[in-house]
């Protein structure tokens, strides 16, 4: 006798990760359900399945989450849901006995489509690698300290629109705005310099109505699960526009996000101690608590089927729950579908930088793609990927899927 993961998995989508994502098959409704190697496993009709079969049984709630299309109730229901779903979920498909329920609610990857896996409610993105943020302060601001003397103090962000939060797969039209001139008047039209930002995105579930969060309980309560996060950058636009008050149109464009969520709590074997702090932290940003919180995750920027850098999130200086912490210590509530982006990932070396901005040094060292094509920044037509992997239970390794985008003209204006 075998089991379902015995039988089903792969490297990457074991029963180590389990990630969650709503999934339909040909002619059929949204569901949500979850990987396992090559097939998406239908939770409503699994625990069905079980419940018949006489297997272990699902907490109401939960089962109540599980009948859903997509994440929102169960990112509602709070971690005394989604902790027994998991344990749960890892129990069934280990078991020997219920291969046969695990199949009969599967469908194989290849024969579904996958949609959007929340409803993203609040966004914020952060800027919490210090070798990204040192980088783009030398270019952005030549003649002062790369970091302004508030980044190793606190996590710094900004609010974003989540309305232009999509999923993987969806084109993204070449933005339009204000771009600097050399003769100091702007000129409007399309981006000339279109960029990624290789991230990672956070889930938040639960509420905290009156926020003030601590690092402990981000971590314990509301950190959901992890995808991996294409935040798309109109540089041109951004550099013209975010003094005084930061980032606007040459952000809120579009931000890709890949389908399937990982949950946090399998990522617990990639939690490593994060860079040393050079001041002394606020109290409530103290990550030392049940910590580490730092993740080797390692992440890959290919180009139109070139990889082209490998940034490594675990050199980030801001952990996850220090963010949550940062962004709710004033007050400020958390609920349900909340989303923030980790900010670009980069590392020390030039193949670990995760934008183009980085990659060509703001445009005065164009790449060489392998084809002999030199360009410093996106152009029509390319297609860029996101992929990332972390070491996971048992040796196992955890797989994040694609995060995809391809760049399409804009509309209408020329220039």
């Amino acid at each position: 006798m075998t089991t379902a993961a015995q039988r089903f998995a792969t490297e990457g989508f074991g029963p180590e990760n389990l990630p969650y994502a709503s999934f339909s098959p040909t002619g059929a409704r949204p569901r949500l359900g979850v990987r396992l190697g090559d097939r998406a496993i239908s939770l409503g009709e699994l625990a069905t399945g079980v419940e018949a079969k006489g297997g272990p049984q699902l907490a109401a709630t939960a089962r109540t989450a599980a009948d859903a299309p997509d994440l929102d109730a169960l990112l509602a229901a709070g971690h005394t849901a989604w902790q027994p779903l998991r344990a749960w979920l890892q129990e069934v498909v280990t078991t020997e006995g219920l291969e046969e329920v695990v199949e009969a609610a599967s469908t194989p990857v290849s024969d579904i489509a996958v949609h959007m896996p929340f409803t993203v409610a609040d966004y914020v993105d952060y800027y919490a690698s210090e070798h990204h943020a040192s980088n783009i302060g030398r270019m952005f601001r030549p003649d002062q300290e790369p970091l302004l003397p508030n980044w190793k103090h606190l996590p710094v962000g900004y609010h974003g629109r989540a309305g232009t939060v999509i999923p993987s797969g969806t084109d993204v039209p070449r933005p339009k705005g204000l771009r600097p001139e050399p003769s100091g008047t702007p000129s409007f039209g399309p981006s000339r310099r279109l960029d990624i930002e290789a991230e990672l995105g956070f889930v938040v579930g639960g509420s905290a109505p009156q926020g003030e969060v601590s690092v402990a309980r981000a971590g314990a309560e509301h950190l959901f699960g992890v995808v991996l996060f294409n935040d798309w950058s109109a540089r041109d636009i951004q550099g013209f526009e975010y003094v005084p008050l930061g980032p606007y149109l040459g952000k809120s464009f579009a931000s890709s996000i890949s389908l399937w969520v990982v949950p946090f709590a399998a990522l617990a074997q990639a939690r490593v101690e994060p860079p040393s702090r050079e001041h002394e932290l606020a109290d409530y940003l103290d990550d030392s608590v049940d910590g580490p919180w730092g993740l080797d995750i390692t992440l890959e920027v290919v180009l139109d089927g070139e990889s082209l850098s490998h940034p490594p999130y675990r050199t980030m200086y801001w952990t996850a729950p220090q963010m949550v912490a940062h962004m709710s210590v004033n007050g400020a509530s958390l609920r349900p579908g909340d989303f923030f982006g980790s900010g670009t990932v980069s590392g020390t070396e030039v193949d670990e930088r995760g934008s183009f901005m980085e990659l060509s040094w703001g445009g005065k060292e164009p790449l060489t793609l392998a084809n002999g094509h030199e360009q410093a920044f996106l152009e029509d037509g390319q297609t860029v990927t996101l992929r990332g992997t972390a070491p996971g239970a048992n040796g196992s390794v955890i797989d994040f899927g694609d995060c995809v985008g391809t760049i399409v003209p804009a509309s209408g204006a020329a220039g």
